[in-house]
């Protein structure tokens, strides 16, 4: 941990030092104030995570701190590398800056609008560009060089682009090359471990073929990423994946809260979901997991007097514009779940995760999320009548942030007994 920063490491929006956080997907380290904004931008523009305070896979640190020591952040800056830019007005944002608007504004430009970024040539068909850019993608994770594959995914290259003449992924690819670092980049950008090539092999097939032990047990590590962290926020503990136990399922402390007819309509209709609705659901509470953790150790580690006083608590999961509003609306909803309701949601997803990849059947029903996310609020208001839970049409705001990101995990495991395997 010692080694993690060095003195000379800045902030690579304002160039502040001593960054104390990281954005993993951008390969930056940034401070803490220009965190504030990376956050409030949501996990499909920038992934943040503590440099000291946030548990870090080791070669997942070890691949943004590869990133940020070669010059990732110049993909992201590059037309203002350009004299030209500051004959234009044009300039990043510097310590001395507000956080808003002026760093704000910078890192939207940055990082949302992608305002900097080297663009190719405008063609007709950008279908064919993409294609393209996979394909470079695809040759370039055989090598080393982590910042070039940056570069072609930020211009667009699919992470989970299949080769229509090799048959396989770039994961596939590093995988076999044992390109350990290369593989939690395309991870980090969604590439799926699980995918078969045109011989029906995935890439921990090859990693393990080629005696890569450490890369294919990491590769497992990432397929189980979302039920592990949800298991971990609840209980503090991860499934032990070496000797086969792939998900751990914690259970209430008093098993009597959930016997109400309400809890057993949620998790049915759960359960009725079709495996694409599953999913959706499970990445949305996963990313509501990651807000509140995040909360916690943005609150333990600020300076109350200063920084704590401007905005800077996220209250509920930024808008995605790549999702519809209806999905929107029930990812913010989320932030309105008391700890109970929350870890009572996270145990039905463990549990029918599980049970899916066991392959047992669906119900069939065309119960749609919003309807178990009503289900689950409708039985917390009917439990406690004098707490005005809102219509699920209701989206979540700055003035009711009624979200558990204080708590510590000793007070969820308080809700929880022994963990069922």
């Amino acid at each position: 941990m010692s080694k993690r920063l060095r003195s000379s490491e800045v902030c690579a929006d304002c160039s502040g030092p001593d960054p104390s956080w990281a954005s993993v997907n951008r390969g930056t380290f940034i401070c803490d104030e220009c965190c504030s904004v990376h956050r409030s931008l949501g996990r499909h523009i920038s992934q943040v995570r503590h440099l000291k305070h946030t548990p870090w896979p080791p070669t997942l640190l070890q691949m943004v701190e590869t990133l940020y020591n070669n010059g990732a952040n110049s993909i992201w800056e590059h037309s203002l590398l350009d004299p030209a830019s500051i004959l234009s007005g044009r300039r990043k944002a510097n310590p001395q800056d507000k956080v808003h608007p002026n760093k704000a504004e910078f890192i939207r430009a940055k990082y949302q609008m992608l305002a900097f970024v080297h663009r190719l040539p405008c063609r007709d068909d950008d279908s064919v560009t993409a294609k393209d850019l996979s394909k470079q993608l695809h040759s370039s994770v055989r090598t080393g060089n982590l910042e070039t594959c940056l570069r072609l995914l930020s211009l667009g290259a699919q992470a989970n682009f299949l080769h229509p003449e090799k048959g396989n992924t770039p994961l596939h690819v590093a995988s076999k090359a044992g390109q350990i670092l290369q593989a939690e980049l395309l991870a980090v950008y969604g590439a799926d471990p699980g995918t078969q090539d045109s011989n029906g092999k995935t890439p921990v097939d090859y990693a393990r073929q080629g005696g890569h032990h450490e890369l294919a047990e990491r590769l497992v590590e990432i397929q189980y990423e979302l039920t592990d962290r949800l298991a971990f926020y609840l209980c503090g503990r991860k499934p032990d994946h070496k000797n086969g136990q792939h998900f751990i399922i914690p259970q209430m402390a008093d098993s009597s809260l959930d016997l109400s007819e309400l809890a057993k309509a949620a998790k049915k209709k759960l359960q009725s979901l079709s495996n694409h609705l599953f999913e959706e659901l499970a990445m949305d509470v996963y990313d509501e997991v990651d807000r509140r953790e995040t909360d916690a150790v943005w609150l333990a580690t600020q300076n109350h007097s200063t920084l704590v006083t401007e905005t800077t608590v996220v209250p509920f999961l930024p808008v995605n514009p790549e999702y519809s509003s209806t999905r929107n609306q029930g990812r913010q909803k989320l932030a309105r779940f008391n700890a109970h309701e929350f870890a009572t949601l996270v145990i039905d997803i463990l549990s029918d995760a599980k049970r899916r990849q066991q392959g047992s059947p669906l119900c069939g029903s065309k119960d749609s999320v919003e309807l178990i996310l009503k289900t689950i609020s409708t039985q917390h208001s009917t439990e406690s009548p004098n707490n005005d839970q809102p219509d699920y049409d209701s989206v979540a705001s700055d003035e009711d942030p009624d979200a558990d990101t204080t708590a510590s995990r000793a007070s969820r495991q308080k809700l929880l007994g022994k963990d069922a395997n």
